[in-house]
């Protein structure tokens, strides 16, 4: 069972405590994308040591390689991957629709060729929650048909309307005590996502997704899509908006009451070489870093900040050495964390409303509060 103790709250944006059995975890927090079970460089326990709360994997891939049964049989997800903390798995919705061509959509679910290896496979609302069963993860999410952008309001309609019928099904083959999450669709517009969130609202699901946002289309639409569909389900429950992790991004959700985010970017941008910081992204190979012996962001606290200079980052880069994108990693997923915590103290000390950008959050503390 779930459980969502609001702990304090500064506007619509709020702080709480999400547990899932005996793992618990602080929100607003982001969970760092473990695609096929590994945050892609680092160990589980890098991951912890940056303050980690929890982990997304995806049931598409892990269905695919090396199998859910694998998975189940070597004692699930956690113990699979070595990782005590809290895991979400995604249904593999946006995956099989991201495939394009190479998947057939009918209102059963999508028939598509395997990436890996090319053969035929059929993913449905009824698969997904049974591999997701399988897998053992704490929260898992209902198969939602994910449009393009853009999309017409037909296609988005239709969208909305599988989307519902498939976390109806979701609901009824589920039966595993895991908390089962609903993801709204809609693309941008606002009665498709008052449809759907309205549809999902009468499923009294364990918590909800804002899903379909950041595929293409303008910030301010993301923002007041993101705003507008927060508004629209329950204030009882968590609400998660996926695949997002840009700072501006977090910090809009948030104001507008999300508490759960997802991303790859932190992981994918320290493996080219883009490091975080407050003032923005350095990119560690620019002949500048050459010779300079200051850590890549000095107000951090992580193991590379601490150990390393820019000059050696940037050694390790050129030369294509294996620990670069790794300490890279290190400080991008704990710049991310120390972000969000930083997102919890504003709003415990109800200032959040005043911060009107991310670099304002990184002033001293008592410049901030």
């Amino acid at each position: 069972m779930l459980d969502f103790r609001i702990d304090a709250q500064c506007e619509r944006a709020r702080c709480a405590t999400l547990s899932v059995g005996t793992r618990s975890v602080k929100t607003p927090t982001l969970f760092p994308v473990a695609t096929g079970a590994a945050a892609k460089p680092l160990t589980p326990q890098q991951l912890k040591d940056c303050r980690v709360q929890g982990l997304l994997v995806n049931a598409f891939h892990l269905h695919l390689r090396p199998g859910e049964e694998l998975i189940s049989r070597l004692g699930g997800v956690h113990k699979f991957m070595g990782w005590e903390r809290l895991i979400i798995s995604d249904s593999g919705g946006f995956q099989v629709f991201s495939l394009g061509d190479l998947g057939k959509t009918t209102d059963e679910g999508v028939l598509f060729r395997s990436p890996y290896n090319g053969k035929e496979v059929f993913l449905g609302p009824r698969e997904s929650v049974k591999v997701q069963e399988k897998l053992g993860a704490d929260i898992i999410m209902a198969f939602d048909e994910c449009p393009p952008f853009p999309v017409s309001y037909a296609a988005a309609q239709k969208a909305v309307e599988r989307t519902i019928k498939w976390a109806k099904v979701c609901v009824d083959v589920h039966t595993t005590s895991q908390p089962l999450f609903g993801i709204t669709q809609g693309s941008v517009f606002e009665d498709l996502r008052r449809r759907c969130a309205d549809a999902l609202r009468e499923l009294n699901l364990a918590g909800y997704a804002i899903g379909g946002l950041s595929v293409g289309e303008p910030k301010q639409k993301t923002y007041a899509i993101c705003a507008f569909d927060a508004s629209h389900l329950p204030e009882d429950r968590p609400r998660y908006l996926m695949g997002v992790g840009d700072e501006a991004d977090i910090l809009a959700a948030v104001k507008a009451g999300v508490d759960i985010f997802d991303c790859v970017l932190p992981t994918r941008n320290a493996r080219n070489g883009q490091l975080l910081t407050p003032s923005g992204r350095l990119r560690i190979l620019a002949a500048a870093y050459k010779d300079d012996h200051s850590p890549p962001d000095a107000s951090c606290d992580c193991y590379t900040c601490r150990n390393f200079s820019r000059a050696y980052l940037r050694h390790l880069f050129a030369s294509r050495e294996m620990l670069g994108p790794i300490l890279a990693a290190i400080h991008n997923i704990r710049y991310v964390t120390r972000f969000m915590e930083r997102i919890r103290a504003a709003i415990q000390q109800k200032s959040l409303h005043k911060i009107t950008s991310p670099q304002q959050l990184w002033l001293n503390t008592s410049e901030l509060f």
